[in-house]
């Protein structure tokens, strides 16, 4: 496998899995930070029922005093009044800052304000318990300083009810918002892992599998490889061995020939059989140069150069078939090729579409640029194309297109395709096709941009 591609796999799992990891993080936090909420919750909301019962408890111990003092008048009854009154006056004081409530504000000021005319009335008992005419206490007398005090206990219960419902709306509102955190680090988990099976889909189908088809082709071109080896030994072999004897006949039957009357049976005859010795020497020659391709002399060009040239020298060929020769996209991209090699190819494949057509067609010639994989890394590259408008391949066809020896021509020797393979390999690229029953076929010959 390519090592940018397990590079990029690397970096997509890796990417998934810090994701995941970040989001269960979030929540494992989050979770915790729900708890702890909830327990200084709690704590707040003791603390909303300790103001009010410090404030009853706080009033009536100073009730109490207030009472020993007018029925004892013990002077050190008043003196713990005075610091108790005085310590609550501070205490008050201090609880304006942790009240966070619109409604517990002006209650406290409230308390704050009787709480001045209680310690106001409380006064105004000590001055007549310490008067100069001393008069006997009456019930009336406390009227006053015991309405306070009620007010100040009505009112610090008034005060600890709306601190509990601020605190429970609060606490509702945080729960609520703690709970749609919750569902949302649940659905983000849920989206995540949707995610990362799609990711692992789109690899699969954009990477992967196209990997798995590579090598498949790769297998098959190496089998391809091997038998083309294989057959190119054995047609060295044997079109050496025929050569030599394939030479004295046709310089036999040259000799006979001139022995024989134009428009015998016998002249005849030697002129067929010399066609077939034509054919043979044909053959032979295409068994040497699939057995044994030459070298490529090679030299920089622009691409759309042997396109042009080809389209010249059979236009005029192809014209009697009434099949067109036209140009399409072109690119002056530079390659560095063979050019006679290349042209080489470039007729077989014209050759080949003109056959398909039959008469009555188009063979349009074009180079286009694009990135393709060549020697297992994508490079730019130049496409030379020949387009046909003809029949296209069958299925059982496509299966032996390669193959040497294997045509649907009555008199190819299924040599064409195979010679224009190698050269094509001797050229560092590749031969491709698409084709269409009924529709046409293309051919591309897959060249490297040169630098």
């Amino acid at each position: 496998m390519n090592p940018g591609i397990i590079s990029r796999l690397i970096i997509f799992f890796a990417t998934i899995s810090l994701l995941a990891l970040l989001i269960a993080w979030t929540a494992h936090t989050s979770w915790l930070r729900t708890g702890e909420l909830q327990s200084r919750l709690s704590a707040q909301q003791w603390k909303s029922y300790q103001i009010g019962d410090h404030l009853q408890q706080s009033i009536l111990g100073l009730n109490i005093m207030v009472l020993h003092y007018a029925a004892y008048e013990e002077p050190d009854e008043w003196t713990n009044f005075e610091t108790s009154s005085a310590d609550l006056d501070q205490w008050i004081d201090q609880q304006q800052p942790l009240l966070s409530s619109d409604k517990e504000r002006p209650l406290l000021n409230q308390i704050k304000s009787v709480y001045v005319k209680y310690v106001a009335a409380a006064g105004i008992l000590h001055t007549k318990i310490y008067g100069p005419r001393k008069p006997v206490l009456r019930i009336e007398e406390f009227t006053d300083f015991e309405r306070y005090s009620k007010q100040i206990l009505d009112l610090g219960q008034q005060l600890a009810k709306v601190h509990q419902d601020a605190m429970d709306t609060f606490r509702l509102q945080t729960v609520q918002s703690l709970d749609i955190l919750r569902y949302t680090l649940i659905g983000a988990l849920v989206l995540l892992l949707v995610a990362g099976v799609w990711l692992a889909r789109v690899v699969y189908r954009d990477m992967i599998a196209p990997l798995q088809v590579q090598l498949v082709q790769s297998r098959q071109l190496m089998e391809r490889q091997e038998k083309l080896a294989s057959l190119g030994m054995l047609a060295a072999g044997v079109a050496h061995e025929i050569r030599n004897p394939l030479t004295a006949i046709k310089a036999w039957l040259y000799l006979q020939q001139k022995h024989l009357t134009a428009g015998t049976p016998e002249f005849a005859d030697a002129q067929l059989i010399g066609g077939e010795i034509n054919q043979l020497e044909r053959i032979v020659k295409d068994f040497l140069r699939f057995a044994r391709p030459s070298e490529p002399e090679f030299i920089v060009m622009p691409a759309s150069q042997p396109l042009r040239e080809v389209q010249m020298l059979l236009t005029p060929e192809l014209e009697k078939k009434r099949i067109q020769v036209v140009s399409g996209e072109t690119t002056n991209a530079p390659v560095r090729i063979d050019p006679e090699q290349i042209k080489q190819v470039l007729i077989n494949l014209v050759h080949n579409a003109a056959d398909s057509i039959g008469e009555n067609g188009t063979v349009t010639l074009q180079a286009r640029r694009d990135e393709k994989r060549l020697a297992d890394r994508l490079v730019d590259v130049v496409i030379l194309e020949v387009i046909d408008t003809g029949k296209g391949i069958p299925p059982e066809a496509e299966k032996r297109l390669f193959d040497p020896f294997f045509t649907t021509k009555d008199a190819g020797t299924g040599l064409g395709l195979p010679i224009a393979a190698r050269i094509v390999e001797k050229h560092h690229g590749a031969l491709q096709y698409q084709t269409q029953v009924g529709s046409g076929t293309t051919f591309g010959i897959i060249l490297p941009v040169q630098k």
